[in-house]
């Protein structure tokens, strides 16, 4: 198992949704069967995920060369402790909003779990693979899962959203194939460590092309991560879905930002001689403007579900905040905030659905309503939420937030880092006081509070799940800044990841 254990987080999900449209669980009884299968298969990508992050911890980084072509021809995938925690984050989201569709989110289409385990074949494998070619087919794969899922349902709005989202990402796609097509002309190769290397030899003429197709590709990940200008789709797209596939599009952002790490600290970082942090003059504005769109849109929102679609686009800029001061430091603080804003924006779109079934036709809009059946349950879900995606301690948070300002101290961006943050802080209390307020005292003198369904036990279950990991995050904060530093300094020593790939005699 061991041996071939990099590769299993993409054949589990794989193989298990192309069982899931044969018999039996195309049959009669097919949703009893996809639910039983869906939650094995989700409970089996846990503990491999979680297994992994173990043997990368414990042997290190993991070169894993499918067919045994090695690199840098093969599909080669490469297990650091980065892309292992990724994987294992992905699964446990994937296995809380599994939970929560067994309410009946899942009986809205016929294919919601098989297409949850392709979308979790794109994501798993856009985080496990080491060649740009690969990326992009995993990308593909990810965005044809997501273009089902955002539509499960039915609705003219659904339609509409999708309609948009489609033609934005045919676009990035296309760009995307102009980007390696231009950085392999020049190179030769697309496998990522090697190109790293090649970089610092090429001519001055041929490095302004480098730089092109770089800049292509940072368009492509700045759409795939919501980054300004191209956050725009964000938080409509994401208002229309429905709640587990919301709530699992958080992490789809965050593979635009794995991506921007990855790609623009291993290929064009400090070693890439003339191209060397050739984006970062771009990223400070662009990340500072993303938090300042992003809180301005969850001010402005006028139900949670879009203001949760905004935190996601302050999440996606303080991250570019970490990657922009290029430090091991503040990559490691924002690889801790990555985890907590993932889960707590998941969470966020879960309690925005059960709120809506229970305020009738005003689902989750800011306005009067009826008061909601069990109003002090989901009261204290939502505070959970709020004071955690706010960065308020004890939750992760704030412990997140802490460690991006800490990385920031003593360069020349502290004042802004500082204040940019802060300020964001400080307007997405307001922004979900105002929530809180309007949702939970503001209710008409109607005692038809009993004719709202209950919440479900499955999604209690699947929200309970996300909300507790906040505050268990930041009880066990040491351990976890602990693994992201390791995995940081892993992610910035491009010698060993190619004495992993078995290339450092070329690079000599």
């Amino acid at each position: 198992m061991t041996l071939h254990l990099a590769i299993l987080p993409i054949l589990i999900p794989m193989i298990g949704g192309l069982l899931m449209l044969l018999p039996p669980f195309a049959g009669p009884l097919r949703y009893q069967y996809r639910r039983a299968g869906a939650l094995f298969l989700m409970l089996t990508q846990v503990a491999v995920s979680v297994y992994l992050m173990y043997v990368v911890v414990q042997n290190g980084a993991i070169m894993y060369a499918v067919g045994d072509w090695r690199p840098p021809f093969g599909i080669i995938l490469y297990v650091d402790q980065l892309s292992a925690m990724l994987v294992a984050l992905t699964g446990f989201l994937g296995l809380a909003i599994t939970l929560y569709s067994f309410a009946g989110d899942d009986r809205e289409g016929k294919y919601f779990h098989p297409m949850v385990q392709f979308l979790l074949v794109g994501i798993c494998g856009a985080f496990l693979t080491n060649d740009l070619f690969n990326l992009f087919v995993f990308f593909e794969v990810l965005l044809i899962a997501s273009y089902t899922l955002l539509i499960h349902g039915g609705g003219k709005q659904k339609t509409a959203a999708n309609l948009h989202y489609v033609i934005l990402n045919l676009v990035g796609s296309s760009l995307f194939l102009f980007a390696l097509g231009t950085l392999y002309g020049i190179t030769g190769t697309l496998n990522i460590a090697d190109m790293a290397m090649r970089v610092t030899q090429l001519s001055d003429g041929n490095q302004l092309i480098a730089q092109a197709g770089g800049s292509l590709m940072l368009i492509v990940f700045g759409l795939k991560a919501a980054m300004l200008p191209l956050h725009f789709w964000l938080p409509q797209t994401y208002a229309v879905a429905s709640a587990p596939v919301a709530a699992m599009f958080a992490i789809m952002t965050k593979v635009g930002v794995y991506c921007i790490f990855r790609v623009y600290t291993v290929i064009f970082g400090e070693q890439a001689g003339e191209l060397a942090d050739m984006i970062q003059p771009w990223i400070w504005p662009l990340a500072i403007l993303s938090i300042v769109a992003g809180t301005i849109g969850a001010l402005a929102s006028p139900n949670l579900r879009t203001l949760a679609g905004n935190l996601v686009v302050v999440s996606v800029g303080t991250l570019l905040i970490a990657f922009a001061l290029r430090t091991p430091e503040a990559t490691a603080a924002g690889l801790l905030y990555l985890i907590h804003s993932t889960i707590i924006t998941g969470a966020l779109f879960l309690i925005a659905d059960m709120l809506g079934q229970q305020r009738g036709k005003a689902l989750d809009y800011f306005v009067i309503a009826r008061k909601m059946k069990q109003q002090a349950l989901l009261g204290v879900m939502f505070v959970v939420a709020a004071m955690a995606v706010a960065g308020l301690p004890p939750f992760a948070g704030f412990l997140g937030k802490l460690v991006v300002l800490q990385s920031a101290t003593n360069t020349d961006y502290t004042a802004w880092v500082w204040s940019i943050i802060l300020i964001s802080s400080l307007a997405t209390i307001v922004a979900l006081s105002r929530a809180g307020t309007t949702l939970f005292w503001r209710n008409t003198p109607s005692h038809d509070a009993a004719e709202s369904p209950g919440i479900s036990k499955w999604q209690l279950g699947g929200t309970g799940l996300l909300l507790i990991a906040s505050p268990m995050l930041a009880l066990f904060g040491a351990s976890v800044i602990e693994y992201t530093n390791n995995a940081a300094e892993q992610l910035h020593d491009i010698p060993y990841l190619l004495e992993v790939m078995n290339l450092q005699g070329d690079a000599q």
